[in-house]
This record gives C-alpha cells, sequence and structure tokens, in this order.
C-alpha cells in the first residue's frame, strides 16, 4: 500500500469525528443538487412533475440537520473559533457550499492535522505517490 492510499482512505474516515463531517458535508451538497433538480422540473422542465421535490426535500432536510450537528461535534472537537462557527453555517445555507468549506477547513487545518501530515508525512511535505 501507498501513503496516497491511506490519506484519501483517512478524510472520508467515519471513525473520525473529521471524516464524519466531511462525509456528511458531501452528502449535504449531493442533496442539494437534488433537490435543486428536482425543483427545475417542478417549476420549469418537461413534463412538469413534483416527485424530485417530493424525495430530495425530506432527503435533503435531514441531511442539513445531520451537517448542523455533525458541524458542532466538530467545532467543539477542533475548538473553532465563532467565525469559522459562522461560516460552517453559512455553508450549510449555501448550495454546494459545504464542499466549499470542508476545502478551506482541510487547508487551514481547522479539521485537525492536514490530510498529508496525519498519513505519517511531515508537515509541509507532500505526499510521495505511488509508483
Amino acid at each position: 500500500m501507498s501513503v496516497v492510499n491511506s490519506a484519501t482512505t483517512s478524510t472520508l474516515d467515519i471513525r473520525t469525528t473529521a471524516g464524519r463531517f466531511r462525509l456528511v458535508a458531501l452528502a449535504e451538497a449531493v442533496s442539494w443538487v437534488g433537490l435543486l433538480l428536482g425543483m427545475y422540473f417542478k417549476y420549469l422542465g418537461t413534463p412538469r412533475t413534483e416527485i424530485g421535490v417530493k424525495i430530495f426535500g425530506p432527503l435533503h432536510g435531514g441531511i442539513f440537520v445531520a451537517f448542523l450537528v455533525v458541524a458542532l461535534f466538530a467545532g467543539l472537537a477542533f475548538k473553532w473559533s465563532v467565525l469559522t462557527w459562522l461560516l460552517a453555517l453559512l455553508a450549510s445555507i449555501v448550495p454546494l457550499a459545504t464542499v466549499i468549506f470542508v476545502i478551506w477547513a482541510d487547508r487551514t487545518a481547522k479539521l485537525g492535522a492536514p490530510v498529508a501530515a496525519s498519513a505519517g508525512s511531515p508537515a509541509g511535505r507532500p505526499v510521495p505517490e505511488a509508483t
């Protein structure tokens, strides 16, 4: 196994607070896309149908609440500042912003040590690629 594979696996590891946060943030973004597509077909599409909203509306609502819960746990675990809390809350409202928030949080170590550093590579050094 290479270092890159273990780093990729650990980013969505649901055994960690950061992994659960990343996974729910991704699910929240995907459910947003489904809801937006459902709304398109409800109001503009041909044929007009409400089935997408009926499916993705409650699904997105549940994942939205799950995102707020995992954000609460992540914020407590990683001692987020008030600004980081507010950005996480804003990201939960704006479509697809949870993915942008996770990228920013990873780059600024708001979800713990950078992924490369937690995979066994010293901080600040690139992770070697598998050959």
